[in-house]
């Protein structure tokens, strides 16, 4: 829809922020998620795959977009990275090249053939590990050097967790290496950004409680981006179980067995604290809808962090053979398709009416309930 006040054919997307990219994002995690759930529900892996199908067409969709709104509209493209709020978005680019690409390998070979998938996850996978080490190395020093931040914010994680998707991702391409130092040196890679992300996680959520028990509340709009705590808890286990899953064979003796044992005694209290966040997430949410939050675009956040979660409890299923993880990660899976749901729904309506193309992209602190806001 056209700017009010503009004749430019490319203002529908003036407007159209890098945090559009956590869409893709939460519907390619529905692909990813469904292919490992320990259930055999038929049809599910062709639901599956259609999902991920939309998060390409999606991924397409958006870069076009981004690419004329950098041709067309540069001055704000470049404000956004000055906007200590808008900036840490950067880091969805990459996640969704990831996960677009990840998804490709565990369903999108059903539709398009194996060689295409590797083809095709490849230049994903590593056009989206250079954008992430670059958005986690440039996003916090322009938070320290040109930024203006009164307060710590959940999207702070954004740039720093993109590395630890790489990581858990990267595995997937380990078979179609060739064998020996090719591989070792892909998997180890891949356990150095686990590293990078992991210690950048956790040098940030201490600021994050912090502003939550001494600070100033979250505007509204903002409080779903709690789960975004969920992400490098979810996303850190599933790719210590992907090293497990892919260190025998590859690595010898004894840190191939090391790798078997971390997945489980690293991955288990970690998913652990995940619940206990997502319980104190979801309560906080419930208390701003409450206080009159209405959809915005950070909606999204409750999609791909959970859905870590899901994957992350499924390779604890797979590692330790208890029925306890299986069940919650069928558990949790749905509590991501309700989520794909609360946040899809709205979106596709505020696209369809002009609403979410229509403003600045910037979040208020008390949106009217029902009403359809960006951040």
């Amino acid at each position: 829809m056209p700017d009010a006040g503009s004749g430019s054919r490319f203002a529908a997307v003036r407007h159209l922020g890098p945090n559009w990219y956590a869409s893709v994002m939460g519907t390619a995690i529905i692909a990813n998620a469904g292919a490992g759930l320990p259930l055999a529900v038929p049809g599910l892996r062709t639901v599956c795959t259609a999902f991920w199908a939309l998060s390409l067409a999606a991924l397409l969709v958006l870069l076009t977009a981004r690419a004329l709104h950098w041709i067309h509209h540069r001055d704000q493209a470049r404000a956004h990275l000055l906007d200590p709020a808008m900036a840490p978005f950067y880091g969805c680019l990459s996640m969704a090249l990831l996960a677009v690409g990840g998804g490709a390998l565990l369903v999108g070979r059903d539709w398009i053939g194996l060689s295409a998938a590797v083809a095709l996850d490849t230049v994903l996978f590593t056009a989206g590990t250079v954008i992430g080490l670059v958005a986690a190395a440039t996003v916090p020093y322009l938070m320290v050097a040109r930024h203006r931040i009164d307060e710590a914010s959940p999207v702070w994680l954004l740039p720093v967790v993109a590395p630890m998707v790489s990581a858990a991702l990267g595995p997937l391409l380990l078979p179609h290496l060739p064998a020996g130092e090719p591989r070792q040196t892909l998997l180890l890679l891949c356990h150095a950004m686990f590293g990078i992300s992991l210690l950048a996680t956790l040098v940030m959520l201490p600021l994050l409680f912090g502003r939550l028990v001494l600070g100033s509340a979250l505007p509204l709009a903002l409080t779903p981006a709690l789960f975004l705590v969920l992400g490098p808890l979810g996303q850190s286990t599933t790719a210590a179980n992907a090293f497990a899953d892919a260190a025998l064979g590859v690595l010898a003796q004894p840190y191939a067995r090391g790798f078997e044992a971390f997945a489980v005694l690293y991955g288990v209290p970690v998913i652990g604290f995940a619940l206990l966040w997502l319980v104190l997430a979801g309560a906080l949410v419930v208390r701003a809808r409450r206080r009159g939050m209405g959809f915005a675009m950070t909606f999204w956040a409750f999609t791909f962090p959970v859905g870590t979660c899901v994957t992350g409890v499924e390779g604890l299923a797979r590692h330790t053979g208890l029925a306890l993880f299986r069940w919650l990660a069928i558990a949790l899976y749905g509590v991501l398709v309700a989520a794909w749901l609360l946040a899809a729904v709205p979106t596709v309506r505020g696209l369809l009416s002009g609403a979410l193309l229509a403003g600045p992209g910037r979040a208020t602190p008390a949106p009217r309930r029902g009403t359809a806001r960006t951040r």
